[in-house]
């Protein structure tokens, strides 16, 4: 597949930066941390995003999505990224529908898929359980209970999992912390007995939930995919994050590198332009380079999933590693340039210095993917 979008995909990135330009800046987004708004959203912004297809993009036409591919999802991503849009598009459509499309029953698609895309449902995934992403490290206990399982353990920086109607909880069903055998994926509700959520606030003025599952039961039909086989369903999903993810940290790189090069011709030292120094040139010319590099690892990162590629797995490490450190180069070398004032909260460059440093660690930091993408590779 050329790497380029098509008519259809470059209409759907040009509405939504249309619609997140002037529903959505990122002032919205000091708005939701000076408020410390319940959900971490805005609702009514989430339901428009919902109204423009945008929650259906990636689901098949039988469960009233679109089918319109990760291609089109990731321009919505990456426009997402630039303004800093807080919603649950990623947790819910981009990771919880990806588990239900990849190993839910019939049953279960015809049930969340439809009310996912009409925006009645919202869902999150409870993986993590330590500060390090390390997905196959999973201790959270599934004992077989009667009809069912009974869940207990806790998970830790669950995306949206203050809010979220359904949880996708990892469990251990057999096996020891670090193998991937014996994984399962539960679909329980948020508001089941024995569950405890606990909202924090980060850095980038996001919500991220910490939950604890104290003898949870759980109907066997709640079981998504087959007991011990999760990791099956779970991997893919992650790299659809992890490719997604990478989308949304370009489109941070692009409005930091634009508004700095904005800034760069408009201040004046010395009484000149410090845009023409050429110290400055030279940082800026790499910033480009290294950013032109990164949309074509995007762009075939994408390609991947929407081909069925047997590299979505590669190709995922890839984008999440190249955007992991051109994003903390750009952030910090926007903050550089914009001089005292680029670390003022009155200046939005700073949500972006923030926002590079949790997206980095979300789902995987360099080392953790140079090294799987070594593996992957054979080596």
């Amino acid at each position: 597949m050329p790497l380029v979008l098509n008519e259809e995909q470059r209409l759907l990135k040009d509405t939504a930066s249309e619609f997140l330009s002037s529903q959505a800046p990122v002032e919205a987004l000091r708005k939701l941390r000076d408020s410390k708004d319940e959900l971490g959203y805005d609702q009514p912004l989430w339901q428009q995003m919902v109204e423009l297809g945008w929650a259906g993009i990636t689901l098949p036409e039988a469960y009233d999505g679109l089918d319109f591919g990760f291609m089109g999802l990731g321009a919505v991503m990456e426009e997402s990224g630039r303004r800093l849009t807080a919603s649950p598009l990623f947790s819910t459509v981009v990771l919880g529908a990806s588990a239900i499309v990849l190993g839910g029953s019939e049953q279960q698609k015809q049930a969340l898929l439809p009310a996912i895309a009409s925006g009645k449902t919202t869902v999150a995934l409870a993986l993590e359980e330590s500060s390090h992403h390390r997905p196959a490290h999973v201790a959270t206990q599934a004992s077989e209970s009667g009809d069912g399982y009974r869940l207990n353990g806790q998970k830790v920086s669950v995306l949206d999992g203050a809010s979220a109607d359904k949880l996708i909880v990892v469990a251990r069903t057999s096996g020891k912390p670090g193998d991937t055998d014996g994984i399962s994926l539960f679909l329980i509700d948020g508001k089941a007995d024995g569950v405890k959520r606990s909202r924090r606030w980060m850095a980038d003025s996001r919500a991220l939930a910490d939950i604890s599952f104290d003898n949870v039961n759980v109907r066997r039909e709640d079981l998504v995919g087959e007991a011990g086989k999760g990791w099956a369903i779970l991997d893919p999903t992650l790299d659809r994050g992890r490719i997604c993810l990478a989308a949304e940290m370009l489109g941070g790189v692009l409005e930091c590198f634009e508004r700095t090069v904005a800034y760069l011709k408009e201040r004046e030292q010395f009484g000149v332009k410090i845009g023409s120094f050429q110290a400055l040139k030279h940082r800026a010319a790499h910033m480009y380079t290294e950013i032109e590099l990164a949309k074509s690892v995007v762009l075939d990162a994408f390609s991947a999933i929407d081909e069925g590629r047997a590299d979505v797995g590669q190709m995922a490490s890839l984008a999440k590693a190249t955007l992991n450190d051109l994003y903390y180069l750009v952030s910090s070398e926007a903050v550089q340039m914009h001089g005292g004032i680029g670390v003022t909260d009155e200046l939005e460059i700073g949500f972006f210095l923030k926002r590079s440093r949790m997206a980095i660690q979300l789902l995987g930091d360099s080392g953790f993917h140079r090294d799987r993408y070594a593996t992957l590779s054979g080596y």
